[in-house]
C-alpha cells in the first residue's frame, strides 16, 4: 500500500484512466450542503488567495484492464463523484455559451483531461463508472437536458453546481484553478493488500474527535504557536475545568443563548466555527465571552450558585437529579443577569423554583417533553421582548409561562391535583420517584434527611402500606371491595411512603406494620410516616384522606404561580407546526418565525409557499425525488409533481418542480411535517402567530350568526340535490362550521365545512371500532385511482393513523362564509361534490341490498313528490319509512300547533312507504297520540269504529287504521311498473279517505 499527497486534478487526469466505484459501496448520497460547502470553500481559495485546500483522501485499487488503468475506488467516491459534477457543469455551460473563460477552449481541456477518453469506444468514453443505479443518470449529463434522471441526486447535484456556476460569483477561470488546488492523500493498494480489510478498517469505529476537541483545535491552532500555550492556559484550560470536559455540551448551550438556534449533537463545531466567522470578533474576547458563560454552566453542573443562598442551591440539586439539560440556555442567562445587577438573588432563587414546579408538573400530567428545548431557548428573549427591558423579570417569566398552550403549558391546579391522585406513582421512572419522596419529606422543614443518597444507597426504599400481594388478613381487613381496592390504590402515591426496613415489613397487616419495634411506623423517624403511625386501620376511608392530605400539600410544594403582569400590546396566540392537536379551524395566520427568523405573511398559503420554497434552496434533492417518483412510492408523492397539470392548483417552486397550495389549513399542516420529517427538520422551529379572534373578521357572535346565515341559505340547496338518498334531510342549520349527513352506516358521514379560507367536502369515516375505520379506508384506498376517475378530481386521503378516525377531502379555496358574495358557489360546490363523493364512495361501501334499498327509496320519494295530492316530509323519511300527508286526511286529522307528535312534528299522521326487505312494499296510515287534544283523540275512536286498528285500547301510542295492497318490487327494478303501482296504492288511500270523511259525517 502505497499513500502520496497528490493534487485532485491529477489524480484524475489521464486518457487511460477509469475510476470504477465497486457495488459493494453505497449510491452517491452527497446533499446539497456538501456540495454548498464545497463551493465556497473553493470560492474562499480564489479570495483569499490560498495556495491549496486540504480534500480528504481517496483510497483505491489499481486493476489493470488491457490499455486501460482501472482505480476500484474503495474510499472516497462521494468527492470523486462531485467534482466530475461540477467539472461535466462548468464544461457544459462554456460549451452552451452560457458563461466565458480567458483560457481558450477550457470546455474542451475539462473534457479530455478529467471527464472522457476520446479515442474510447461509446460505453467507453466517460472515465467515471458509478454503481449501476447512479451510472444512467451520469451517461445522460452529457446528453440532452430533456433526458436528463431528475430524480437522481448526481443530477440535482449537477444543477446545484451548474446554477452557481452561472451566477459568476467568481470568474470560470478562476474556479476552475481552485479545483486545480484541491490537495488529497491518494493511498493505493497494491495486488496483495486486502480490500475489503481496509474498506472495513476505514470504516471502523475508533476514538473520534469529539466536537469539543474540534473547537479547541480549531481556535487554537490558528494562533501563533508562542500564543497557543498562553491562550490555552488562561481560557481553554478553565473552560474545560469548568464545563468537566463536556465543552461540546456546553458550546451547544452556548450557541442557543447566542443565536437562539440548537445545533445537532454532531453538527457543534460546524456551528460554532460559523459562529465564529460571522461574529469575527478577536480571538481573547470571543473565549473571555466563552469562559464567562462557562463558569455559569458551573455553577449548574456543581449546583453551587455561589450566591450564599442554600435554598437555591438545593434546588439547582435537585434539577440536576432531574437530569433535564433543556433549561440550561435559559438558567445561565439568568445567572447572567444576576451578575449584570439586573436580577437580585431573591428573583434568582422564584426563577429556579417556579421552573423546577414547572417540570414536575408537566412530568405528573404527561405533557410532552418535546416542546421544552424551543421554550427555554427562546424564554429570555421573549421575557425582554414585552417591553425591551429586564425591569419586573420575575413577574414577565411567570406570565410567560402561564401564556403557553398545547404542549408547552403550565398545568394548573385542577390538572396537577386529578394527574398526581390517579398517578402510578410506583411505576413512574426512578429520577422522579425519588425527587417526589425527596420533597414530600423534606420540604418546610430544616430537619432534613439524605433521602437522595439513601434511595441511591438501596437504604431507603419505596414501601406499599397496603401490600402488592394481599394476604387473607388484608383480605378481611379491606372487607368485600378488596379486589378494586387493591387494583385502584396499589401504586398510587396515598399507598406509598418511604421506609429503611422494607423486609420487615413485608406483606404484615397493617397493625404490625405500624407497631413493630424495628421500623415500624410508630418508630420511624421519617415525618412522611408520623401521621400513618396514628391510624387504627388502613383501608379505603383512609387512602382517601391520605391522598388529600398529600395533594394539599403538593399543591404547597409545587404551587401554581401567579402574576398581574399583562403586556401593554396584547401578544399573539401562537403553537409550532409540531402542535399537531392545535385547531387551527377559522385562525387566520399574521407571521411566523422559522429559525427564529419572523416573517409576516398574508395566509397560510404565502407561509406554506415561503417554507416550502426554504427547505427546497437548502437540500434540492427531496422535493425533486417526490416529484419524479410515483404515488404508490409516498401518499406525500400525491402533493408534489414535476408537471402543473399533474394537481388541481399547483404552485411551482422550481423548475420541474410543483407542489399542490388547493388543501385545508389542517392538510397544508400534515403536509409541512412530513416534509421536515425528510429533511430532518424540527418541526418546533416553525412558530405561528395568529390574529386575535376578537380582531377576527367578524367577532364571535358574529361568526356564529354568518354560519347560521349560511346554513340557512346552503342546506335547502344541499338538501335537494340529496333528496334521492336523503343524506341531509336530518339537518337544520346550526352555528357550526360544519353538516354532516348520514347514510345509513353507522359511524360514517358526509361533512360540508364552510370556512373562513375555504369551503370543503369530508367524507368520514368515524366509527366507535377504529379498526372499522381504518379497514373502511384501506378498502377505499386500494380503489384510489378508480373512485379518482370516476370523480374527475384527486382528493386528500388520510389515514391518520395516530386517529381514531380516517377522512377523505375535496376544497374549493378562494371563498370566504364571510362574504356572502361567495355563498352561491359555496352552497353550489358543497351541494354537487358532496352527492358526487358520496355516490362513488357508496358503490365500494354498500353491498347489492343496500344499494338496491337505496335505489327504491329513490324512487319512493321521487314518487311521492311528484303528485300533487302527496306532501313528503323528507325530514322525517329514512330508507325504510317514505312519509307523507294528504289533503284529505289532514282536512280530517288537522294539525295541533305546539303538540309535538310523535316525529316531533304538527302533524299527528303519516302515510308511510315501508321499504324493509326490497322486494314488497305497501302504504300504511301511521297515527301518533302524543300530546292529541280530546277533540282529536275522539275522532280517531270514530276512525277505530269503522277501521279498527290492533292497538284499540285507549291509552294507545300508535295506530295503524289503514293498509294498502301489498306490491312486489321486480328483480330488475323497473322505475315505471314501480311508480304505476304506487299509482294503484294512491287510488286506494283516496277512496279509503273519501269513504271515511262520509262515515265521520254521519
Amino acid at each position: 500500500m502505497k499513500g502520496s499527497e497528490a493534487k485532485m486534478t491529477g489524480f484524475m487526469e489521464g486518457a487511460d484512466k477509469r475510476y470504477v466505484i465497486p457495488v459493494y459501496q453505497r449510491k452517491y448520497d452527497w446533499k446539497y450542503e456538501n456540495c454548498r460547502q464545497l463551493y465556497d470553500d473553493l470560492k474562499k481559495i480564489v479570495i483569499d488567495g490560498r495556495d491549496s485546500h486540504f480534500f480528504g483522501s481517496i483510497v483505491s485499487a489499481v486493476v489493470p484492464n488491457g490499455s486501460k488503468i482501472e482505480y476500484h475506488i474503495i474510499d472516497g467516491q462521494q468527492r470523486l463523484t462531485t467534482i466530475t459534477l461540477l467539472l461535466l457543469a462548468i464544461r457544459n455551460l462554456i460549451t452552451q455559451g452560457k458563461v466565458s473563460s480567458d483560457e481558450g477552449k477550457l470546455d474542451e481541456q475539462i473534457s479530455q483531461r478529467f471527464l472522457i477518453s476520446p479515442w474510447a469506444s461509446e460505453d467507453d468514453k466517460i472515465k467515471l463508472r458509478p454503481v449501476k443505479s447512479d451510472r444512467e443518470a451520469l451517461v445522460k449529463l452529457f446528453g440532452d437536458e430533456e433526458d436528463y434522471d431528475h430524480s437522481s441526486n448526481l443530477t440535482i447535484n449537477y444543477q446545484f453546481f451548474y446554477d452557481m456556476v452561472m451566477k459568476e460569483e467568481v470568474p470560470v477561470a478562476d474556479l476552475y484553478a481552485a479545483i486545480g488546488k484541491l490537495e488529497i492523500i491518494s493511498i493505493t493498494l497494491d495486488q496483495g493488500d486486502n480490500a475489503q480489510l481496509i474498506f472495513e478498517s476505514l470504516n471502523s469505529t475508533g476514538l473520534a474527535l469529539t466536537e469539543g476537541d474540534k473547537i479547541r483545535n480549531y481556535v487554537l491552532m490558528g494562533l501563533p504557536a508562542q500564543n497557543q500555550t498562553k491562550y490555552y492556559d488562561a481560557y481553554w484550560a478553565k473552560i474545560e475545568k469548568c464545563t468537566a470536559n463536556d465543552v461540546s455540551g456546553f458550546v451547544r448551550d452556548y450557541l442557543s443563548i447566542k443565536q437562539q438556534v440548537t445545533p445537532t449533537v454532531n453538527n457543534v463545531y460546524r456551528a460554532f466555527k460559523n459562529y465564529a466567522e460571522l461574529v469575527s470578533l478577536p480571538i481573547d474576547t470571543l473565549l473571555t465571552d466563552l469562559l464567562r458563560y462557562a463558569r455559569y454552566f458551573e455553577k449548574l453542573l456543581s449546583c453551587k450558585s455561589g450566591l450564599k443562598e442554600q435554598k437555591l442551591d438545593d434546588c439547582l440539586y435537585r434539577l440536576k437529579r432531574l437530569e433535564i439539560v433543556v433549561t440550561r440556555p435559559f438558567l445561565m442567562e439568568v445567572l447572567r443577569l444576576h451578575q449584570d445587577g439586573k436580577l437580585n438573588t431573591d428573583d434568582v432563587l422564584k426563577i429556579f423554583l417556579i421552573t423546577e414546579n414547572y417540570l414536575f408538573r408537566r412530568n405528573i400530567c404527561e405533557v410532552p417533553t418535546n416542546a421544552l428545548n424551543k421554550i427555554f431557548l427562546n424564554l429570555n428573549k421573549e421575557i425582554i421582548r414585552y417591553d425591551n427591558t429586564a425591569d419586573d423579570y420575575v413577574s414577565k417569566f411567570i406570565y410567560a409561562l402561564l401564556s403557553k398552550k398545547e404542549s408547552g403549558r403550565f398545568p394548573d391546579d385542577d390538572e396537577f391535583r386529578l394527574a398526581l391522585s390517579e398517578k402510578q406513582v410506583y411505576q413512574m421512572r426512578g429520577k422522579y420517584k425519588a425527587y417526589l419522596f425527596e420533597r414530600f419529606e423534606n420540604y418546610g422543614t430544616i430537619e432534613t434527611k439524605d433521602v437522595y443518597t439513601h434511595l441511591d444507597n438501596n437504604i431507603y426504599t419505596i414501601e406499599h402500606i397496603m401490600p402488592q400481594h394481599l394476604t387473607p388478613a388484608w383480605n378481611e381487613s379491606l372487607g368485600i371491595d378488596a379486589s378494586e381496592i387493591h387494583a385502584t390504590w396499589l401504586h398510587r402515591l396515598a399507598n406509598l411512603t418511604l421506609t429503611g426496613y422494607n423486609p420487615n415489613l413485608s406483606n404484615n397487616t397493617f397493625v404490625e406494620k405500624r407497631d413493630a419495634k424495628e421500623g415500624g411506623y410508630k418508630a420511624s423517624g421519617l415525618k412522611m410516616n408520623q401521621k400513618i403511625a396514628t391510624k387504627q386501620t388502613w383501608g379505603l376511608d383512609e387512602l382517601k384522606e391520605r391522598n388529600d392530605e398529600m395533594l394539599e400539600l403538593a399543591m404547597e410544594i409545587w404551587a401554581y404561580p401567579s402574576t398581574e403582569f399583562v403586556p401593554a400590546e396584547k401578544e399573539f396566540d401562537s403553537c409550532t407546526l409540531d402542535d399537531e392537536n392545535y385547531d387551527l379551524t377559522g385562525r387566520d395566520i399574521a407571521k411566523y418565525s422559522y429559525l427564529t427568523i419572523e416573517q409576516p405573511v398574508t395566509s397560510w398559503t404565502d407561509m406554506f409557499e415561503h417554507i416550502v420554497k426554504f427547505l427546497h434552496q437548502k437540500d434540492k434533492s427531496v422535493l425533486m425525488s417526490l416529484a419524479y417518483s410515483s404515488k404508490e412510492d409516498t401518499d406525500l408523492a400525491v402533493y408534489v409533481s414535476n408537471s402543473e397539470s399533474d394537481l388541481r392548483s399547483a404552485l411551482q417552486i422550481d423548475e420541474n418542480v410543483y407542489i399542490e397550495k388547493n388543501t385545508s389549513t389542517a392538510l397544508k399542516m400534515s403536509i409541512l411535517r412530513r416534509v421536515f420529517a425528510l429533511y430532518e427538520a424540527d418541526p418546533m422551529d416553525l412558530v405561528f402567530y395568529l390574529k386575535d379572534s376578537e380582531t377576527k373578521k367578524a367577532s364571535e357572535a358574529n361568526r356564529y350568526d354568518i354560519r347560521r346565515r349560511y346554513w340557512e341559505y346552503a342546506l335547502p340547496i344541499i338538501q335537494k340535490q340529496h333528496f334521492h338518498r336523503g343524506t341531509f334531510s336530518g339537518c337544520n342549520p346550526t352555528t357550526s362550521n360544519t353538516e354532516a349527513g348520514s347514510f345509513g352506516i353507522s359511524g360514517f358521514c358526509i361533512c360540508c365545512i364552510a370556512n373562513y379560507d375555504n369551503a370543503r367536502i369530508d367524507f368520514y369515516l368515524a366509527n366507535g371500532d377504529s379498526s372499522k375505520n381504518k379497514e373502511a379506508f384501506d378498502m377505499l384506498y386500494k380503489h384510489r385511482n378508480e373512485i379518482e376517475s370516476k370523480l374527475g378530481i384527486a382528493l386528500d386521503w388520510d389515514r391518520a393513523d395516530n386517529h381514531k378516525a380516517s377522512w377523505m377531502c375535496h376544497h374549493l379555496d378562494g371563498v370566504s362564509v364571510t362574504n356572502e358574495a361567495d355563498w352561491p358557489r359555496m352552497a353550489k360546490f358543497h351541494a354537487e361534490w358532496s352527492d358526487k363523493i358520496c355516490g362513488v364512495m357508496l358503490e365500494y361501501l354498500l353491498d347489492d341490498n343496500e344499494k338496491r334499498l337505496n335505489a327504491i327509496m329513490g324512487i319512493f320519494r321521487e314518487w311521492a313528490q311528484s303528485h300533487d295530492e302527496t306532501h313528503l316530509d323528507i325530514v322525517k323519511s329514512n330508507r325504510t319509512y317514505t312519509r307523507f300527508t294528504t289533503d284529505g286526511m289532514s282536512a280530517i286529522l288537522p294539525d295541533i300547533p305546539n303538540a309535538p307528535s310523535g316525529w316531533n312534528t304538527d302533524n299527528h299522521y303519516f302515510y308511510e312507504i315501508l321499504n324493509r326487505n326490497g322486494k314488497t312494499a305497501y302504504i300504511q296510515l301511521a297515527i301518533s297520540s302524543r300530546n292529541i287534544t280530546d277533540e282529536f283523540r275522539a275522532i280517531c275512536e270514530k276512525i277505530n269504529q269503522y277501521y279498527p286498528a290492533k292497538m284499540g285500547k285507549y291509552d294507545w301510542q300508535w295506530r295503524i287504521p289503514f293498509k294498502t295492497t301489498t306490491i312486489d318490487i321486480d328483480e330488475q327494478l323497473d322505475e315505471a311498473a314501480v311508480v304505476a303501482k304506487l299509482d294503484l296504492c294512491l287510488q286506494e288511500i283516496l277512496v279509503f279517505e273519501s269513504h271515511l270523511a262520509e262515515k265521520l259525517k254521519q
